[in-house]
């Protein structure tokens, strides 16, 4: 009865988050001031694309009933090898572009092994994956430090540094790379077996083993492509602030859960679309900036930022018939 009435409140989850965003922003637009300019949607653009791309690495984790704590160290690891393959270090390799996409590959690489780490412990030795992320985020997040040793700036090539002003076709580049991440998620998930095995893994993996489904690489692959997607917005991290840093993305682990929460995905996996969360990080990037535009203090926001996702979690709960 709960279940039924709660669904007929809020209809489907992607359409609610949609209305809501929408009312969000004209009222914002207009109590304000300085939310509804050229300038501060740009802001909102650029502020967007890279925890929107580590929210669809986490939407996968999630949809397989996982959940990956180490994606901020990731990001930040990420971006001391970037920043380390970028510098003089790798002065010998030229020209500039083959040195970028030297480094590029690096990031990704650093992405990718230690999403391989995350699901193989996850999938193959059994342990819980809270666990394993929340271990290797301490892990990487202490190694991206001692790595530096104190000194996390670089001598970055103009031309990547330059890359977040961009243009390729008159779209600006983060905004095109953000495209292609969404683009191939969504496919993925929609148009492959991958994206199908997914989902019933979330949903039972026993009886998904059953049916033929190999959960094991299915799990694995789910971190992997969450540490890429990781590695991807640490590039656009990087450019944007002209240095590797062991402390980049440290502050965003409650928006892309909380990106992926909002936009529908279930908290016990099997449910979840890469559109919903893209409208969940849309809302929660539309939150923060607004907050910060009223000049609240950045312990005010989180405090309304965590009441807000908990709020979207009961929801999702309710609307799932949990209690």
């Amino acid at each position: 009865m709960i279940e039924s009435t709660a669904n007929k409140l809020l209809g489907k989850s992607e359409n609610t988050t949609v209305y809501v965003c929408v009312l969000y922003y004209f009222i914002m637009a207009i109590f304000v001031p300085g939310f509804f300019t050229i300038h501060n949607s740009w802001n909102l653009l650029f502020n967007l694309l890279p925890l929107l791309i580590v929210a669809i690495g986490q939407t996968y984790v999630m949809l397989g009933a996982g959940i990956d704590l180490s994606v901020t160290s990731i990001v930040a690891m990420t971006s001391i090898i970037g920043g380390y393959c970028l510098s003089d270090i790798t002065a010998f390799i030229e020209p500039v572009w083959l040195r970028i996409v030297f480094s590029l590959g690096a990031m990704l690489l650093t992405g990718a092994l230690i999403g391989l780490i995350n699901g193989v412990s996850v999938a193959k030795l059994g342990m819980p994956a809270f666990m394993v992320t929340l271990t290797t985020m301490m892990l990487f997040s202490g190694t991206a430090i001692w790595l530096t040793r104190s000194q996390n700036s670089y001598m970055l090539p103009e031309s990547f540094v330059n890359m977040p002003y961009t243009s390729l076709w008159f779209i600006p580049l983060p905004l095109l790379i953000g495209l292609v991440v969404v683009g191939i998620a969504y496919f993925l998930l929609n148009n492959t077996l991958y994206g199908e095995w997914l989902p019933s893994v979330g949903m039972n993996s026993k009886t998904a083993a059953i049916s033929g489904v190999k959960v094991q690489s299915t799990t694995i692959w789910s971190y992997i492509i969450c540490g890429c997607c990781a590695a991807v917005a640490s590039i656009l991290y990087t450019a944007r602030l002209e240095t590797g840093s062991p402390v980049m993305g440290q502050h965003i682990l409650l928006d892309v859960i909380g990106s992926v929460v909002i936009g529908g995905t279930s908290l016990f996996g099997g449910v979840g679309k890469i559109q919903w969360t893209v409208i969940g990080a849309v809302f929660i990037i539309m939150l923060d900036n607004s907050l910060n535009l009223m000049g609240m203090s950045y312990f005010l926001i989180m405090i309304i930022k965590g009441l807000v996702i908990l709020l979207a979690a009961m929801m999702n709960l309710l609307k799932e018939g949990k209690y």
